[in-house]
């Protein structure tokens, strides 16, 4: 009896499995394949974020790829696919969304962040290095052979 039990639950466990979805569509040829995959690889799940339709498992990625499926059987272009599905689900249906008013910040934000960084950084190193020959000028005579004999005696225990 514990088997037959063991059993059905390994079965109904596994059931969950064999209802993922494969999709198996027929092309009419491989240039058509191809600019399948292609789209499919092209385009986010909107559901899982970072990852494209092709791999994600999603009901809604399964409901994309079917319409692009459906996109192609009419003669759709790929373009004419792509505007589609941004018009319905917008800019972040794209891992490579075009270049516009609305996306510019994606495009060039992080470079103009990484030179402000680098300026930032340039500007402190100056300010410090100005500070440090500053402190220096700043020492009274006296103060300045002091110095040279302090640093020279520790030169000599070296």
């Amino acid at each position: 009896m514990k088997r037959w039990l063991a059993a059905a639950v390994l079965g109904l466990s596994l059931a969950g499995v064999t209802q993922a979805a494969i999709d198996t569509y027929q092309f009419a040829d491989e240039a058509e394949r191809a600019r399948y995959h292609e789209l499919t690889k092209e385009l986010r799940c909107p559901k899982c974020q970072n990852q494209d339709i092709a791999d994600s498992n999603a009901p809604i990625a399964a409901d994309l790829r079917r319409e692009i499926f459906r996109m192609l059987g009419e003669g759709k272009s790929n373009q004419q696919i792509v505007d589609f599905m941004v018009d319905r689900y917008g800019d972040f249906v794209r891992y490579k969304p075009a270049l516009s008013a609305r996306t510019w910040l994606l495009w060039f934000g992080p470079g103009v962040l990484l030179l402000g960084g680098f300026t930032v950084l340039a500007l402190i190193v100056r300010k410090r290095r100005g500070q440090a020959g500053a402190g220096n000028a700043d020492l009274s005579p006296e103060e300045r052979e002091r110095l040279a004999k302090l640093l020279d005696k520790e030169h000599n225990h070296d």
